[in-house]
């Protein structure tokens, strides 16, 4: 093996690799710099973590031409966005070059094989977040984590999050010093110009930590607080659950918790709900079964079109807020199964059940068996929702194998700033 130089090196950085790193060659192995961009020349320490070379950057020495300034005073540190200092226009165009070669790569599909839609840039690509989970950054602070560590970036202002949230990190750490040593995250929401936190504890949920959360809804005027605690319910503070519209069917309300997901840039969202239906193109004939359905942000648009669908969430409080929405709209044609989709799935299979098409909007993990369920289960068409390339390539093998031909993708710009990425791309049973 090499023996790595223990000096500084020069290296010129070529492309982006899929986890928004820069790429560069050095004595013909691939080296990952983490805040480097395609054209830059950099001096970086090469050290070996298991068998990816990776390249600490320590000084650009010429800036590529998509290099920008950053906009953020944190951002050589924090990694809540590692792209602030690529140029948008460059961000867009390797995000689907990003999630197109990782499904060339990693999931042997050609590129040629399926129509790829131009890709779906967000409306604001500045104070979009309306959602962030922070963490106890010491000294009663609350931040992030920064660049590939776990070490805690203290932040009192964020420019990423929503007007109504940017300046919430520095006024809330304050008022949450009663429960800084109990507490494992503090997750903010917002909707408009309402917003609530939730804390998740280590621990039971106590008289102090009541009373700390109470005090800081108070004096920060806003909506309420979840505490969570490791084991046993959450208890509400105030009215922490907050109300938006569903995508494309305004008449049906969503709601919001901050202890449980929900997209974060809402606008984009729109976007994303929009190109999954159109891909699905479901007909009032049709019976949908939609795996991963959350609070119901895809389910009530499919309703729309759809004759029915079956939404399956594991969360207790997505499949709750869920259907108090399908109750308050009076939408009869939707049902929620609270369980596994694995579980789930492998149930309806035993009770014979077919459906016509399926949604799925795995978490990052991507959703492993599914192929399996589709056959199973008669499912003729299916649309895939992904936050992670890779996963998106994996079970976009396993379909293809499994007899499903890749149709379309659309990638969506959800996450400006950073090389997340979402996608939706859809698969037809071949006969």
């Amino acid at each position: 093996m090499t023996t790595l130089p223990e000096a500084p090196i020069e290296l010129t950085i070529e492309r982006l690799g899929q986890l928004g790193e820069g790429v560069a060659s050095w004595e013909g192995r691939t080296v990952f710099v983490p805040g480097a961009f395609p054209g830059d020349t950099v001096r970086v320490h090469l050290e070996a973590q298991g068998k990816v070379l990776r390249g600490l950057l320590g000084q650009v020495l010429t800036d590529g031409a998509e290099r920008v300034a950053s906009r953020c005073v944190y951002s050589d540190a924090c990694g809540g966005c590692d792209w602030l200092e690529l140029a948008v226009p460059a961000q867009r165009s390797a995000k689907q070059e990003i999630v197109l070669s990782t499904l060339e790569h990693l999931g042997h599909l050609k590129r040629s094989a399926f129509t790829v839609r131009p890709l779906m840039v967000a409306p604001r690509d500045w104070g979009y977040r309306r959602r962030a989970v922070l963490h106890g950054a010491g000294k009663g602070a609350l931040g992030y984590f920064g660049r590939r560590t776990h070490e805690r970036i203290p932040i009192d202002v964020c420019p990423a999050l929503t007007p109504v949230l940017t300046a919430l990190p520095g006024k809330l750490a304050p008022l949450l010093k009663p429960l800084a040593k109990d507490t494992e995250e503090v997750l903010l929401l917002a909707e408009g110009d309402k917003a609530a936190f939730a804390v998740n504890l280590s621990g039971t949920v106590t008289a102090r930590h009541l009373e700390a959360a109470e005090a800081a809804v108070r004096a920060l005027r806003l909506e309420g607080a979840v505490l969570v605690p490791k084991e046993g319910s959450a208890r509400l503070i105030g009215r922490p659950v907050l109300r938006s519209l569903s995508p494309l069917r305004p008449e049906v309300p969503v709601y919001l918790r901050p202890d449980a997901f929900a997209q974060a840039h809402a606008e984009a969202n729109v976007g994303l709900v929009t190109a999954a239906l159109y891909e699905l193109g479901a007909k009032e004939t049709d019976s949908v079964l939609e795996l991963y359905s959350g609070n119901g942000n895809f389910t009530f648009p499919l309703a729309g079109t759809a004759g029915s669908v079956l939404g399956v969430e594991s969360s207790p409080v997505g499949v709750e807020l869920a259907q108090r929405s399908a109750r308050e709209a009076s939408v009869a044609n939707v049902r929620f199964v609270q369980g596994d989709a694995r579980k789930v799935c492998d149930g309806l299979v035993a009770e014979g059940r077919s459906f016509d098409l399926c949604l799925a909007d795995p978490p990052r993990a991507g959703a492993p068996g599914l192929a399996k369920w589709m056959r199973a289960l008669n499912v003729r068409r299916v649309v895939y929702v992904a936050c992670d390339p890779a996963s998106l390539a994996r079970d976009a093998a396993g379909l293809v194998e499994a007899g499903y031909k890749p149709v379309a993708l659309q990638v969506v710009d959800m996450f400006p700033q950073t090389h997340h990425v979402e996608a939706v791309m859809s698969f037809e049973r071949e006969a």
